[in-house]
């Protein structure tokens, strides 16, 4: 996987570009590798025009990159799928762009949206959302443009508050247009550095750098569309401020200011000649420009007076609008760096390198190595793996509509190969009626099937033991949840996914009785994947074992560790009690004591520790009071319950609390896998249920 960084603002304006083109020289200085990307750019649907990010950093260092490839989507277009509820497809899709690029690249470089829109927080909780399902580390960029320096420790520590909130790594605050004294920045800079978490985070405080930060004339000429009329070699004059022209001439002379761009209509000529004049005398500043509104020129004798002017007359431009509308533009005019304009670009980098430690940064940002795994990049990978080796995955409840709209989503993202129970023709019926598509699906129906007779005996023979009649097994056989669990018994498919429609015993009890456990003795037991926001972690046993003995606790906890391999999750095992260490006693502290001396001798290359309480378990800051220096205490990522009333308890109280999506109960201990659904699961449980049971199929393999 290649290094990525996440780069978002607090506000609009707050000098991104220059440290785009900063960042971007360091990382290219390692690598050439590297791409853009905006999962969102502020370009409204149906504009032609290219982001002025990305078209700044492809075309100033030349890369090779189609710009299509650079973003996922536009702002239009992004509110459309959160404005109608859609707005996990839009990460999603935002999501699979990201992971477009890795193949191609070794750096991700990827930028947040603009907040230049009337909803700035909306966007910025959006943008530190796509960070999280990216699973980027962060880059805060806070502008301190007309902000004092308290101003600007409340505002970065609570940003700072809401980017950790949030489980996400922030690497550096910038914080930019810093108009206070050098020494309040560097006390800043030191507030905020030894309040943050992170004793290496990079702070640094910019101050503001007028050539980047005001607009040019020529700036002034591409928002508008202006006419040059006058002054064409002087639009790199920079624009402090705009001073509208509505006074008689001796009381306007008395507002100009240094650097100010006079808005007159085009008709007032005295104006234009004042501004001319006061190039003549010290007594009055020199203004950066003038902008004629209404589409009217100067007259004639004017126009002559300045053709032969001695010297480059100061920049004079021709709008059509009227003067209100002109002003209103303005506004929003700010500076640019634009990629054909070397002197600023210069100007920026030399900026940059003076008070950024972008080496640094870079350094740390290569460096930077992460076990979190947010919830998509789980699924995504889930996904990636059932993809590699399709397996043949079982699925009874062909009546319900759930599973054949999952059975669509399966095939055509060939996540694996499909055998469905049912009426044939009733499912193809309701296939078309959904417009759903099952083609390449296999559907069976046990009563007419040709393998119904050989399943009959086979589970005659394995329950014989039982006394059962052959007629009671012919009757248990139609079922489709026997059925099922007898292809995958007899290898006619990889694994089984049941539940939508039947209670969990019904779809294990087959399991258990045909399938039976891995070894003689084996526990079947079960886990829940928790997919919090910034992690997935392994929760066991939530469903099967109502009281697990020592022994049986100790199996739960080292086959849940290698569920989570399996999974790409680094195990690391707590032992979950009501006391941590020998800080308690009691029956029931003793049986985890012992189940974790038991785990150790099964597993002693693994990671494991108990009895740890759930706190002492996830929280580092809990772990070093507890617990200090311990391998497993506040970085767990495997927690075993010491009974089925706690474990179950516990799951749904994080799912809910947490807005956790739990997916399982996910079986472990048979020899080949089969898989509960919960009867309220939705379409997308059962996809990843059957990517799932696909991965343990590979595995078992």
């Amino acid at each position: 996987m290649p290094n990525s960084i996440f780069m978002t603002s607090t506000e609009s304006k707050s000098g991104k570009s220059m440290i785009i083109l900063g960042l971007m020289q360091a990382l290219l200085k390692r690598s050439r590798q590297v791409t853009i990307f905006r999962p969102i750019i502020d370009i409204p649907a149906g504009v032609e025009s290219r982001d002025h990010d990305i078209n700044l950093v492809l075309e100033y260092f030349g890369l090779d990159i189609p710009y299509e490839d650079t973003y996922a989507y536009n702002i239009d277009t992004a509110r459309e799928f959160i404005n109608s509820g859609r707005q996990a497809r839009l990460m999603e899709n935002i999501f699979e762009k990201f992971k477009s690029l890795e193949s191609k690249y070794d750096f991700i470089f990827c930028e947040g949206t603009d907040l230049s829109n009337k909803d700035s927080t909306v966007e910025f909780n959006l943008n530190l959302e796509i960070a999280s399902t990216l699973g980027c580390p962060v880059i805060l960029v806070v502008n301190a443009w007309q902000k004092s320096a308290g101003d600007m420790l409340d505002i970065s520590r609570r940003t700072m508050d809401i980017i950790s909130g949030r489980g996400l790594e922030l690497l550096s605050c910038l914080i930019n247009r810093a108009a206070f004294p050098e020494r309040e920045r560097s006390e800043l800079a030191g507030r905020l550095r030894s309040g943050s978490a992170d004793s290496q985070m990079i702070v640094c405080v910019l101050p503001e750098e007028p050539t980047l930060g005001c607009p040019s004339m020529a700036d002034v000429r591409k928002w508008f569309d202006a006419r040059v009329l006058y002054g064409e070699k002087r639009l790199d004059n920079l624009v402090s401020s705009y001073l509208v022209a509505a006074m008689q001439v001796e009381h306007f002379m008395e507002y100009l200011t240094p650097g100010c761009m006079i808005i007159v209509p085009g008709d007032r000529e005295d104006i234009l000649l004042a501004c001319l004049s006061s190039r003549l005398s010290t007594a009055f500043p020199e203004v950066a420009g003038i902008v004629l509104t209404g589409d009217l020129s100067p007259h004639s004798s004017i126009r002559r007076l300045l053709d032969n002017m001695i010297g480059e007359p100061i920049p004079i431009l021709g709008v059509e609008g009227h003067t209100f509308k002109t002003i209103q533009t303005f506004t929003q005019l700010y500076g640019r760096i634009d990629a054909g304009d070397t002197r600023k670009i210069n100007t920026a980098l030399g900026y940059f390198e003076r008070y950024v430690e972008g080496d640094e940064i870079v350094k740390r940002v290569l460096d930077y190595k992460t076990s979190k795994m947010t919830p998509k990049m789980f699924e995504y990978n889930l996904l990636e793996k059932a993809r590699s080796k399709k397996m043949r995955i079982v699925l009874p409840e062909g009546q319900d509509e759930r599973i054949l709209q999952a059975a669509d989503i399966i095939l055509r993202r060939e996540v694996a190969d499909l055998i469905i129970l049912g009426d044939p023709a009733k499912i193809h019926l309701e296939a078309r009626n959904k417009g759903l598509s099952l083609e390449n699906a296999v559907i069976i129906d046990p009563v007419s099937s040709p393998l119904l007779e050989d399943y009959v005996y086979t589970y005659h023979e394995l329950r014989k033991h039982k006394a059962m009649p052959l007629d009671q097994a012919r009757d248990l056989m139609l079922d489709p949840t026997y059925f099922g669990t007898m292809m995958v018994y007899k290898d006619d498919a990889d694994g089984m996914v049941s539940g939508a429609a039947n209670t969990t015993a019904h779809t294990v009890r087959p399991a258990f009785e045909i399938i039976r456990t891995r070894t003689p003795g084996t526990t079947v037991s079960s886990i829940f994947l928790m997919c919090l926001k910034d992690r997935v972690l392994v929760f066991g046993d939530c469903a099967i074992n109502p009281n697990p003995t020592p022994q049986e606790l100790a199996r739960i906890a080292v086959d849940a560790a290698e569920t989570a391999v399996v999974f790409g999750i680094e195990p690391r095992v707590a032992m979950l009690s009501y006391s941590t260490g020998d800080s308690g006693s009691g029956a029931d502290v003793d049986k985890v004591k012992e189940a974790t001396l038991l785990a150790k001798q099964m597993a002693p290359d693994l990671l494991l520790e108990g009895p740890l309480q759930y706190d002492a378990a996830i929280d580092p800051a809990v772990a070093a009071a507890k617990m200090p220096e311990n391998t497993v205490a506040g970085r767990a990522t495997v927690f075993i319950f010491p009974d089925l009333n706690t474990g179950n308890n516990t799951y749904k109280a994080v799912q809910r609390a947490a807005d956790a999506v739990a997916i399982g109960p996910v079986l472990q201990g048979l020899k080949k896998p089969v898989n509960d659904l919960s009867r309220g699961a939705k379409v997308t449980d059962i996809v990843n249920t059957v990517a799932i049971t696909a991965v343990q199929a590979q595995s078992a393999r």
